[in-house]
C-alpha cells in the first residue's frame, strides 16, 4: 500500500489489513446469524400457528356438530326440567396446544393474538362453568338444568369466537400480517355499511314511537 507508506510502516499496514478483514468477518457472521433467526422465527411462528390452527378447527367442527336452534334448545330444557335429569357434560381438554405454547403466544402476529386468546379465554369460562352445573347437580338438580341453559350460550359463543381465530390464522398463514389487515379492514367497512343501511329505519322507528309516546301524554 504506497498511499500510507509515509504514514504506516509495512507491518502497521499489514495489521489494519487484517483487521479489517476480521470486521468485515464478523459483520458477514452477524448478518447471516440475523437471517438464521429471522428464519428461524418465522418457522416458529407458522408452526405454532398452524398448531393452533388445528386444535381450534378440531373443537368447532365438534361444536357445530352439537350446535341447537333456539327451538331445539327449548325442547331440551324443557325435557330435562321435566324429567328431572341433569345433563353429563364431560371434562374436555381442548386447549393442550395453547397451554404447551403459552409462554410462546407473544411470537403472533399482534392482529392474531387477541382473537386466539379470546377464545381460549371462552373455553376456561366454559370449562368452570361446567364444573359449577356438576357442583349445583348434586345439591339442586333444577337449578343445574337453568344452568344448563346459559352453558349452552357459551357453547355458541365459543363456536363464534373459534370461527374468528380460525380466520385470522388462516389469513396470517397464507398471506401473512397484510392479508390479516386487508381482512380486518373489509370487515370493518362492511361493518360500516350494515349499520349506515340500517341507521335510517331506526331512527324512523325511534321517532315514531318518541311520537307516540308524547301523543299519549298529551291526551292524558
Amino acid at each position: 500500500m504506497p498511499v500510507f507508506d509515509d504514514y504506516l510502516s509495512p507491518h502497521a499496514q499489514q495489521a489494519v489489513i487484517a483487521g479489517l478483514f476480521i470486521a468485515a468477518g464478523w459483520w458477514v457472521v452477524a448478518l447471516q446469524n440475523r437471517r438464521r433467526d429471522a428464519k428461524q422465527r418465522a418457522e416458529r411462528v407458522g408452526d405454532v400457528q398452524r398448531a393452533l390452527l388445528a386444535e381450534i378447527r378440531a373443537h368447532v367442527v365438534a361444536l357445530e356438530a352439537q350446535r341447537l336452534d333456539e327451538d331445539e334448545a327449548r325442547r331440551l330444557l324443557d325435557s330435562l326440567r321435566d324429567s328431572g335429569r341433569v345433563p353429563v357434560i364431560p371434562t374436555q381438554a381442548n386447549d393442550r396446544i395453547f397451554a404447551a405454547i403459552i409462554d410462546e403466544v407473544h411470537i403472533l402476529p399482534a392482529s392474531v393474538i387477541d382473537p386466539v386468546v379470546t377464545y381460549y379465554r371462552q373455553l376456561s369460562v366454559m370449562a368452570a362453568f361446567a364444573e359449577a352445573i356438576r357442583n349445583q347437580a348434586r345439591k339442586d338438580a333444577a337449578r343445574a338444568v337453568e344452568m344448563f341453559g346459559d352453558y349452552l350460550g357459551l357453547t355458541e359463543a365459543a363456536r363464534e369466537t373459534g370461527h374468528e381465530a380460525m380466520r385470522l390464522l388462516m389469513a396470517s398463514i397464507f398471506g401473512g400480517e397484510r392479508a390479516v389487515q386487508e381482512l380486518l379492514e373489509q370487515e370493518e367497512q362492511a361493518g360500516a355499511r350494515r349499520i349506515a343501511a340500517a341507521l335510517p329505519g331506526e331512527l324512523a322507528d325511534l321517532r315514531d314511537r318518541l311520537s307516540k309516546r308524547s301523543s299519549d301524554r298529551s291526551g292524558l
